[in-house]
């Protein structure tokens, strides 16, 4: 299969489904740069470590290197989003339904946005392909149960494991500074938790830049003719592009989701603010060395209510919960509905 840049241009040019699908897809990687990654250096932000933009230069820096590095180390979640589902052989159909999901990933989270749904980028576009792909071969043969499940080990990784490993950092964090002073050990967080926040930027890029990559990567097969990107390496262009856009995202900056984020859920200290960062990232890194795709934004918000906890409960703000449920419960059936829904009509005009 040519991979080639020259060669995806020129398939580009030739081929409008291709071009519009190729533009969704770098508009969503966008958006998601753009209200996503900002939850990364939510926590560096509230606790007053670094300033606002600073911090999203460096945000949008490390969401860059991380979309490039770790596809290139271990491509496992963009290979997962690859094959979690099956768009059947014909390649032509295929990339017209593959169009659609993207495009209801937009529809979707503009209707969502109006209507005051919370969503996910993450969460939309696998409930666009599955959705899709049930419309491309009239059934659940289009779904992967194998690499589906994936999404279900990711919401209990999300939630549960965000939470437990932000308490337990938090935790020992609680009983080996207890006896320092105040002043130093906050002096101390202060530059670990640039470097926490570091790490959460980098491991964002690695976690949503590969699945964008992936669905990028099954239109380059499609256009080459082939049904599926299994044993075909992700080319180097593919990753400095996706990194590039993400990259520009995360740098327009989101202070709305900062403010969320960092400031409206739990109110946190220097020491809780390394602890939320330190346990979201290793979450993330969990999930991307198994190729399992995660919700960066509610792995991150589980750790910060995890580190809240170690105090007391009271101290979270359970609404944010209620609002990654509604998350959860709208999502997948609703824009997998409106991607089942444009795939079937985009078949029949194109």
């Amino acid at each position: 299969m040519d991979v080639s840049l020259a060669h995806f241009l020129q398939q580009m040019t030739a081929n409008p489904v291709l071009l519009i699908t190729v533009l969704l897809t770098l508009g969503v990687i966008f958006v998601n740069g753009w209200t996503d990654a900002p939850n990364a250096i939510a926590t560096c932000i509230s606790t007053r470590c670094m300033r606002v933009r600073p911090a999203i230069l460096m945000s949008a820096a490390f969401n860059f290197l991380g979309v490039l590095v770790m596809t290139h180390i271990n491509s496992s979640v963009a290979s997962t989003i690859s094959n979690m589902v099956d768009f059947g052989g014909n390649t032509h159909e295929a990339l017209i339904a593959l169009c659609a999901a993207l495009f209801s990933i937009v529809v979707y989270s503009v209707g969502a946005s109006y209507f005051g749904i919370p969503t996910s980028e993450s969460h939309s576009l696998i409930a666009g392909l599955t959705g899709a792909a049930i419309a491309i071969q009239n059934g659940l043969g289009g779904v992967n149960a194998n690499e589906w499940v994936k999404v279900l080990y990711g919401l209990v990784m999300s939630l549960a494991l965000g939470f437990a490993s932000g308490w337990v950092i938090c935790k020992l964090l609680t009983i080996l500074c207890a006896g320092l002073d105040r002043r130093k050990a906050n002096g101390f967080f202060r530059v670990a938790q640039i470097f926490g926040a570091a790490a959460m930027s980098f491991m964002h890029g690695a976690q949503d830049g590969q699945k964008f990559i992936g669905v990028l990567f099954l239109g380059v097969a499609f256009c080459n003719g082939m049904s599926s990107v299994s044993g075909v390496v992700i080319p180097i262009w593919l990753m400095v592009l996706c990194s590039t856009v993400m990259g520009l995202g995360t740098s327009v900056g989101g202070e709305k989701i900062i403010k969320s984020v960092g400031m409206d859920m739990v109110r946190l200290e220097k020491y809780q603010g390394f602890s939320a960062d330190l346990s979201a990232a290793f979450c993330l890194l969990l999930s991307s060395l198994f190729g399992i795709p995660v919700s960066t934004t509610h792995t991150k918000t589980s750790a910060i209510m995890g580190v809240g906890a170690v105090k007391r409960l009271s101290a979270i703000n359970f609404g944010v919960v209620k609002d990654m449920v509604l998350t959860w419960v709208f999502t997948f059936p609703g824009c997998g509905l409106i991607s089942f829904l444009m795939a079937k009509l985009f078949m029949t005009i194109f």
